[in-house]
């Protein structure tokens, strides 16, 4: 992911530098399990850790070259690591390793990295929840006209809005959770993953000391149904973040105007019109959810490796790793600022609930006049009759109100009155159980 999209805290996770570090904390931990278990010498354990590790805390990005320039050697990017470390450990490094495949050590660091990756992806969520909350309450009585289509439909809130949004992004962090479990499992099984020059007891004992679970059967690798619905936890929160996105896209057109992004002072929306005011924040994030999706279909393809392992889905995971999280990462934290900075406009709202002359009441007359003793039939063609009116007159000097042509339907003055007609078109009845609908959503929160 290139900087403009990468916050720092992310991008360490997947630093070589960090990388490398995880590297010998594998090594490291299963060359203790061994020792205990008799398979090397306590005091090579000792030695490993005690130069090791203030060696590995010390890799910047000169130590890094350093190690890719044995890489460019051996061709091997594990044996560049041992062979770098062996040269500060000194000959106890020959026990590092021991009954090791290369896969226990890159798919054990894989797996460390995309829970920590998951772990803050999962206070970004936290963040953008209270966020919602927050406006969610806040807006929770104001009225605004719901759509279909992108037609206006009838009247709901605001506030409804995003608690909806907010219920959906507790989905997809329910979803993320679980794929961070999944996820967290750690593979010291060998080649072809029999156990047959390493004891089990030392994946559990570098499992435990990681925070990971063991892999039942790891072949030679974890196997990538894991990992797939990693990344398909990720897809799905990058189409919610987009779906919110669309929403506030529209709501700041200029025909609409209910809502916007904040903006600044000092800010420009155009180099050629000073008038302009863009959604530019929302459009970036529809962007980045395009490119988090991306990464599924590759993941998805990993998983059918070669019999007991291929490394075709290497260099697939070095890129999409990285990029996926670290793309929805910068989009969750946009999306937050933008929630709890997004500009609302109440009166605009109730501007365009009443911009059709009523019309989106039209339910709950025609429901009215059912109960009045109209056929639904006869009901309907009334009520769509007075509403077409209201449309084709719209602005004119010569419309009315939906209100007035219903009462101009023949039929409909005969079971209704105005005083009726009002009842049942008052807009408290779009908004009665409101407070019931909050309650599900935040009664857990």
């Amino acid at each position: 992911m290139v900087p403009r999209y990468t916050r720092p805290q992310m991008a360490a996770i997947w630093s070589p530098e960090e990388r490398f570090r995880i590297w010998f904390e594998i090594e490291a931990l299963a060359a203790e399990a061994m020792a205990q278990l008799g398979t090397i010498p306590e005091e090579a354990a000792r030695v490993i850790r005690e130069k090791g590790a203030p060696r590995a805390a010390s890799i910047g990005l000169a130590e890094v070259e350093a190690i890719d320039a044995i890489e460019r050697v051996t061709r091997h990017d594990v044996i560049a690591f041992l062979t770098w470390m062996a040269e500060g450990i000194g000959p106890e490094a020959r026990f590092m390793h021991q009954g090791m495949t290369s896969s226990d050590v890159l798919d054990t660091c894989l797996a460390v990295q995309m829970t920590r990756a998951a772990d803050l992806l999962i206070a970004d969520l936290d963040a953008l929840l209270a966020a919602l909350k927050t406006r969610a309450y806040e807006h929770q009585f104001t009225p605004t006209i719901g759509r279909s289509h992108g037609i206006h439909a009838e009247p709901t809130t605001f506030g409804l809005k995003l608690a909806g949004y907010y219920a959906e992004f507790t989905r997809g962090r329910a979803r993320l959770a679980a794929a961070r479990a999944e996820i967290a499992t750690c593979a010291i099984s060998g080649p072809v993953g029999t156990f047959a020059s390493v004891d089990p007891r030392v994946e559990a004992f570098v499992a435990e000391r990681l925070g990971l679970a063991v892999e039942p059967v790891s072949t030679q690798v974890i196997p990538r149904d894991r990992h797939a619905a990693f990344f398909a936890a990720l897809a799905v929160v990058a189409s919610s973040i987009e779906r919110l996105a669309t929403e506030v896209r529209h709501l700041q057109r200029s025909e609409v105007r209910e809502a916007e992004e904040f903006f600044h002072a000092g800010q420009k929306g155009s180099s050629s019109m000073p008038h302009k005011r863009n959604p530019v924040l929302s459009e970036n994030l529809t962007g980045l959810a395009r490119l988090v999706r991306s990464h599924v279909v590759p993941a998805l393809e990993n998983v059918a490796l070669w019999h007991e392992r291929d490394i075709s889905h290497s260099s697939v995971e070095r890129v999409i790793a990285p990029d996926a999280t670290i793309g929805l990462d910068f989009a969750l934290s946009r999306l937050t600022g933008m929630m709890e900075k997004l500009t609302v406009y109440p009166e605009r709202m109730a501007e365009n609930l009443e911009s059709l002359g009523g019309v989106v009441h039209s339910q709950k007359v025609l429901l009215a006049l059912t109960q009045a003793g109209m056929s639904r039939e006869a009901a309907y063609a009334a009520v769509q009759a007075a509403a077409m009116a209201t449309w084709r007159a719209l602005g004119r000097p010569e419309g009315r109100s939906f209100r007035d042509n219903l009462l101009a339907e023949p039929g409909v003055a005969t079971v209704m009155d105005g005083a009726a007609l009002d009842a049942a078109m008052d807009p408290a009845r779009d908004f009665a159980h409101v407070r019931t609908i909050f309650e599900r959503v935040f009664a857990a929160a």
